[in-house]
């Protein structure tokens, strides 16, 4: 028996080589002795290596010395009572230059019959001949035969395994392998398989990848066995802050925050939710803490676009107040435009926000699932390789009203109050490969129902005086549903894309009364859309990136008032007010254009042009022309300088989206701004990044309903007054950010912010009489002068993580929208001290708020599956906001000065989250 010379062979082979020089004869001079060159031959595995000895002849063209090489194999037999002894048999071969085995000698004596079988054998190899300048030669080397005899155990058994990470099942495509403590190659695919051959027996495999805890596992083979195994390796940090290249879109916007993954899920205060991460960030103000709508740079709420993956929804949070309407496993990225946005955001008159829908997963099923004290969720990935589908399906239910029913019960011994706060969202996506396209139906929905009902029935306890007037319930009414077709592919040297979306956003408010309970009337505010567009980007050239799209919108609003509580007092509507006209249809459509030219490496101007129409059938059509610029200088490889101006129209507004109201509102004519930014980004480090920003936002003319205009029972409440107004808001931002990496993130940012409003408003003397009504320049009602926002997480070994969030803002003015009106002291006919209504632009600030936030959470990784408990607690400061001043005179005596009291009304806002997530 007999092991054949592994390739390459010359690996084992000796290290001289005898060289006979080529016949004289054949160069017509006189034969000589041949020359003797004593070569070194060198194994590597680029081949073979030949280098002179140092008594070789500097002219003996040893440089161009090609080495034989094995084209035939000859084997030995094993010599028969010899089969368990192993031994080898090395020869001195000298193959001649037709490749042949002339000559073969034994170097070292061994058993005869082994040199036997190896001088039989080495007769017939083969090789391809030497040759040296360009003609065969001969050439004398040394060969070696191994004998391994059948006491060696052979390779006779594989391990098949996988090596992946605990509780992500993450393949671990940098592992190695160490075999009873030797280094074994390993190269797994693209999913972390492997294939390990090793003989027979018991072995200790060590096993090792960057970032994680190496493992020892023991495995007993026997012959001819196949063994299936997955190694898990447990991380030194679950889900790690790790800087990852991502595919970064090119920055040609003047301001755009992006934030990815934990950066959105793991912020302090947020429960988790990525839209409420917005809250944080510079230029933002707020209508009261805890509430999640964004005052961006002195606008209306109304006035900023949220967006899902390109597709427009009305609003982000549930019952107002959190959490967001969409999973947050469902988001990946969110893109934050405080001002200036690009042109393919329109009928905006503010900044975007935009959440990216996270790429599909196509390795394998995965699913998380999370629980907290309110609401509970599920989302789930399903791919379909052979088919090229994926399926992702998600959803969320509260049990808030249960608790609340509970917490009521508890508090008041008749539980005489049943109040019912409930939501439930979904979303679902399915992805689709064709061809060299790729088709997507995203569909999304959120409802909300938040109540106070009348009492069915009325207890009494011995002693209670019998109520003579009813009690009131009230309940509002949120829902919106949106489905969205996306179909991509290559077109014309660039990539068309076509979409069509089907909407419906509904709004209603209720009124009964009891006991016992009886329905006094139903307000609901209806809208269906339907929308197509088109994007086609194309690169032309090195320098140069076309966008160019449009869309197409119908819309139809419907108003439903029904019964003694609609807010026009009986059952017939008004024409002239939007919020109470029966029906409104408008069409909406707009084209866009978009070049970004890159001259240099330094330079980038992106200009850009968006056409609106808003056309309210059958009344009024009204045509926009928005210009739009971007500009953007490396000064240095670390110093960027930016710029940017847009024009700006949006159809009228309520201070948060209503539907009916971008419709039928049309009539009043299109509100209308400028927006001016300029800036620097600087980045000294990888680990850091700071921005700073100046704006300046003419309003030229805005259209911005309040509360009590657009809930006005009256009829033809909102029609009353005009609520044309111009304005501006300035102020700058600064930030200083830390994105993901060495295991923490985190940012700090100052903003100053300036918003008025030029209006109409009344003067009033000491007996609360209406005495004038002028323009004046007053405060726009939630401005915010100064806020600070600082947030901090850090990921600990062993599963920890902890992060806190610092939030400061001076107050709003006190204008007496959704709070009581701001009063001045003042004297009745008596001359006693009495309170008197404020002039609008006169009226002073609510104090200043801070607040901290915190948040712990520990992971742990089981085999499949990775577990996280958090408490997520905003406010852990126990701060109270005043949100309302409550203007009293209180006498002590009949006939005394009544005596005039200012108090602050308000409440702290605590909200402690305890959640559980687990994913697989």
């Amino acid at each position: 028996m007999s092991w054949p010379p592994p390739p390459p062979f010359f690996r084992r082979a000796a290290l001289f080589l005898c060289l006979i020089a080529p016949s004289a004869q054949a160069q017509g001079v006189v034969p000589t002795a041949p020359q003797v060159i004593e070569l070194d031959i060198q194994a590597t595995d680029a081949g073979l290596r030949v280098s002179e000895s140092a008594h070789a002849s500097e002219d003996a063209g040893t440089s161009a010395l090609i080495p034989p090489t094995l084209i035939a194999d000859s084997p030995a037999h094993h010599p028969e009572g010899l089969e368990e002894t192993t031994t080898t048999v090395p020869l001195e071969l000298l193959v001649d230059e037709h490749g042949g085995v002339s000559e073969a000698h034994v170097i070292e004596s061994s058993e005869p019959r082994f040199s036997e079988a190896a001088l039989t054998a080495a007769r017939g190899l083969r090789f391809a001949p030497a040759r040296m300048n360009e003609r065969p030669v001969a050439v004398r080397m040394r060969f070696t035969y191994y004998f391994q005899g059948r006491a060696q155990t052979p390779l006779r058994a594989w391990i098949h395994g996988n090596v992946r990470a605990r509780g992500s099942r993450r393949p671990l495509l940098d592992a190695t392998l160490l075999v009873s403590g030797q280094p074994t190659p390993l190269t797994p695919d693209a999913n972390g398989d492997f294939e390990l051959p090793l003989p027979a027996g018991t072995h200790t495999i060590e096993v090792r990848a960057p970032g994680h805890k190496p493992a020892t596992f023991q495995e007993t083979l026997a012959d001819g066995q196949r063994l299936t195994v997955i190694y898990r390796l447990e991380p030194t940090r679950l889900n790690p802050y790790e800087t990852v290249v991502r595919d970064e879109r090119p920055r040609t916007e003047v301001t755009r925050i992006t934030l990815h993954e934990q950066e959105l899920r793991e912020v302090p205060g947020t429960q988790g939710d990525p839209f409420r991460v917005v809250m944080l960030m510079p230029g933002v103000g707020g209508l009261a803490s805890g509430l999640g709508h964004p005052v961006i740079r002195g606008g209306q709420p109304a006035a900023t676009g949220f967006f899902i993956d390109g597709v427009r929804v009305p609003t982000l949070y549930h019952l107002f107040v959190g959490p967001a309407v969409v999973q947050p496993e469902f988001i990946d990225t969110l893109d934050f435009h405080p001002g200036a946005p690009p042109a393919r955001y329109g009928r905006l008159l503010g900044g975007v926000v935009e959440g990216r829908v996270s790429r599909p997963r196509e390795d394998r099923l995965h699913a998380t699932a999370s629980l907290d004290f309110i609401n509970s969720s599920l989302l789930i990935e399903v791919p379909f390789p052979s088919t090229g589908t994926h399926v992702t399906l998600a959803g969320r239910v509260s049990y808030t009203g249960l608790l609340l029913s509970l917490a009521t019960q508890v508090a008041s011994a008749r539980g005489a109050e049943n109040i019912e706060a409930e939501f439930w969202d979904y979303q679902a996506r399915i992805e689709q490969r064709v061809g060299e396209g790729k088709l997507r139906l995203l569909a999304l929905g959120s409802s909300d129902t938040l109540a106070e009902r009348a009492p069915t029935q009325t207890q009494f306890l011995p002693g209670d005086s019998i109520p003579l007037d009813p009690t009131d319930g009230m309940g509002i009414r949120s829902r919106f549903h949106r489905m969205d077709l996306r179909g991509t592919h290559p077109l014309a040297g660039g990539e068309l894309e076509l979409g069509v979306t089907a909407g419906i956003d509904e709004l209603g408010f209720t009124w009964e009364m009891g006991p016992p309970r009886v329905p006094m009337g139903e307000y609901t505010l209806r809208e269906h859309s339907l929308a197509g567009r088109l994007r086609w980007t194309r690169e032309l050239g090195q320098t140069l990136h076309f966008t160019l799209g449009g869309d197409l919108e119908l819309r139809r609003a419907t108003v439903i008032a029904i019964g003694n509580g609609a807010p026009v007092g009986s059952t017939y509507f008004d024409e002239e007010d939007p919020l109470t006209r029966p029906r409104s249809d408008a069409r909406m459509s707009s084209a866009f254009a978009e070049l970004r030219w890159t001259p240099s490496s330094r330079w980038m101007v992106v200009p850009g042009v968006r056409v609106d129409s808003y056309h309210l059938l059958d009344e009024v059509t009204h045509t926009t022309l928005e210009p739009r610029l971007a500009v953007r200088h490396a000064l240095t490889q670390t110093l960027v300088l930016k710029a940017g101006a847009g024009l700006f129209h949006q159809a009228p507004t309520v201070l948060v989206h209503m539907p009916v109201m971008d419709t039928s509102a049309l009539r009043h004519g299109l509100q209308e701004g400028i927006q001016f930014d300029v800036g620097a980004e600087w980045k000294p480090h990888e680990a850091w990044e700071f921005n700073a920003d100046v704006f300046y936002n003419p309003l030229r003319r805005s259209v911005e309903f309040d509360i009590q205009q657009a809930l006005n029972r009256r009829r033809g409440g909102a029609s009353g007054s005009s609520p044309t107004a111009s304005g501006d808001a300035y102020g700058f931002e600064l930030m200083a950010r830390h994105p993901l990496g060495d295991n923490w993130f985190g940012w700090a940012s100052y903003s100053f912010l300036q918003s008025r409003r030029r209006l109409r408003i009344d003067r009033y003397d000491d007996q609360n009489q209406r005495v004038a009504s002028e323009e004046a320049t007053v405060p726009f009602a939630f401005e915010q002068a100064h806020i600070f926002n600082a947030a901090l997480s850090y990921k600990f070994d062993g599963g920890y993580t902890v992060g806190a969030v610092l939030h400061f803002n001076t107050g709003r003015p006190e204008t007496g929208e959704l709070t009581p009106q701001p009063m001045r002291a003042g004297l009745d006919d008596e001359g006693r001290p009495k309170w008197v209504r404020q002039d609008r632009d006169r009226v002073g600030r609510l104090p200043s708020f801070w607040r901290v936030d915190l948040r712990a959470a520990k992971a742990w990784a089981l085999d499949d599956l990775t577990l996280e408990l958090s408490l997520d607690l905003m406010n852990a400061s126990l701060q109270q906001e005043v949100l309302f001043y409550e203007y009293t005179a209180t006498q002590s005596a009949a006939g005394a000065t009544p005596e005039l009291r200012r108090n602050p009304r308000g409440f702290p806002v605590i909200l402690p989250m305890l959640g559980l997530k687990g994913s697989y």
